[in-house]
């Protein structure tokens, strides 16, 4: 595990929730950064990217006005900042290094990923 990812728990729908995907090893300094999720009994998949610059970002339909990725580089983090979250919402989210700098939907294209935090939304 390369990569550190916190900030998970419970939520009401409707509330916020701020994750955390910290960089120890510097392994994401000048590459993009991705969160992707999981759901029991689904397939895991990209919620968010964001370039090694912090200047492009891409989200999935699902989350876009509601979800905001953003990196402090001077702290080796990336941060994913969840509002309004939905019951859909719930998984366990997942943070990874991209080999590239710009940020890719497909997750081969990640090299290095966090342990999971899980992320539970109430009605």
């Amino acid at each position: 595990v390369q990569l550190q990812a916190s900030g998970g728990g419970l939520v009401q729908a409707g509330g916020s929730l701020r994750l955390s995907c910290a960089d120890p090893k510097r392994t994401f300094s000048n590459n993009a950064v991705g969160w992707f999720r999981q759901a029991p009994g689904k397939e895991r998949e990209f919620v968010a990217g964001i370039s090694w610059r912090g200047s492009t970002t891409r989200y999935t339909d699902s989350v876009k006005g509601r979800f905001t990725i953003s990196r402090d580089n001077a702290k080796n983090t990336v941060y994913l900042q969840m509002s309004s979250p939905k019951p859909e919402d719930t998984a366990v989210y997942y943070c990874a290094s991209n080999r590239l700098t710009q940020p890719t939907t497909a997750s081969e294209y990640y090299q290095y990923w966090g342990q999971g935090t899980q992320v539970t939304v109430s009605s």
